[in-house]
């Protein structure tokens, strides 16, 4: 056999290109390109469109927080309001933020150095630059899921769980979360990852990512799954921040529920179980208000928050000269 033949003998198929769903347009000429999959299910659940493969399974990465957090509700955990949001949140370490976990940590009898999350500095540029300001270093509280990580914390101490081992896949509060990823999004756990904050991660497909939202806001009030929808419909600063798309978005359409993910995840169910879920393959953050706009509008939804979500303007010399815009 030739080199030529053993390298293509041992070469995988290759896969179909993902569709793209935005480019990048630098003074007319276009740059760049972001692929992806999407899915849209209609109000009775049923899949309304798609792009791509959103059957294959992803990391939902932050966008699995409304899970986590009614795992802990399921194991006792007694929080509602601005904890239960601060529980379900990727947080942008704004003062208000940071305040709230030095709280629930207090309340709780831990501190900071009971926090298994990496140090960090807050996720909002303009909260980081007045952090470092202040004087201070990347610290723990600071990291954008320190709120989720006091509440698992408080979780394992109501139950009598160990806490330095909290972060283990095989934790009996990791377990629970696992059960209510699989419930409520219909499918098995696909694999089982390391997220950014050290958690485990749960890899399910953007369909039963978007059953699982639709799940939250369709399902009884009084159930865990709707008590995390209504605390973080009710408070979405603190799921996200001042300057996130997240907040804009739940603050204007009354009764929807939208988490975003890294590397470029997105979730929204809207209040009539309509919901959307997609993931930009690459990770571009900058893709992801301009396809998410466009995806709410094709559910029929034309409030004035959707142009300030999808301006993804590009600079040229401080000046805007183009636009991420989509495809589809």
């Amino acid at each position: 056999m030739t080199t030529q033949q053993a390298r293509t003998a041992h070469t995988a198929p290759a896969t179909p290109a993902l569709p793209v769903l935005a480019e990048v347009v630098r003074s007319g000429f276009v740059e760049g390109h972001h692929r992806g999959s999407l899915v849209l299910l209609a109000a009775d659940g049923g899949v309304e469109f798609a792009l791509g493969d959103p059957g294959v399974p992803v990391f939902p990465r932050s966008s699995n927080k409304p899970m986590q957090a009614a795992a802990m509700l399921r194991a006792g955990l007694d929080l509602s309001g601005e904890r239960l949001a601060l529980a379900s949140a990727s947080h942008s370490g704004e003062e208000f933020h940071l305040d709230l976990v030095r709280t629930m940590l207090a309340e709780h009898g831990l501190t900071e150095d009971d926090l298994q999350t990496p140090p960090d500095l807050p996720l909002d540029r303009e909260a980081a630059e007045a952090y470092l300001a202040a004087g201070h270093e990347r610290a723990r509280i600071a990291m954008n899921c320190s709120g989720k990580h006091t509440a698992m914390l408080a979780t394992c101490l109501l139950n009598g769980w160990p806490t330095a081992t909290y972060l283990d896949p095989d934790h009996p509060l990791q377990r629970l979360v696992r059960t209510v990823v699989e419930e409520t999004s219909g499918e098995e756990v696909a694999a089982v990852g390391t997220d950014g904050c050290g958690a485990p991660l749960m890899a399910l497909s953007l369909t039963g990512l978007a059953r699982a939202f639709r799940h939250f806001v369709q399902t009884d009030a009084g159930t865990a799954e709707g008590r995390v929808a209504a605390a973080m419909r009710a408070h979405p600063e603190y799921v996200a921040g001042t300057h996130r798309s997240d907040t804009w978005l739940m603050r204007a359409l009354p009764g929807a529920l939208s988490k975003n993910g890294a590397e470029a995840v997105q979730a929204v169910a809207l209040a009539d179980g309509r919901t959307v879920a997609f993931k930009i393959d690459d990770g571009g953050g900058r893709a992801v208000g301009p396809v998410l706009a466009r995806a709410l509008r094709m559910l029929g939804e034309d409030d004035e928050v959707l142009e300030r979500i999808g301006r993804a303007p590009v600079l040229g010399g401080g000046a805007e000269v183009g636009e991420v815009r989509v495809a589809f």
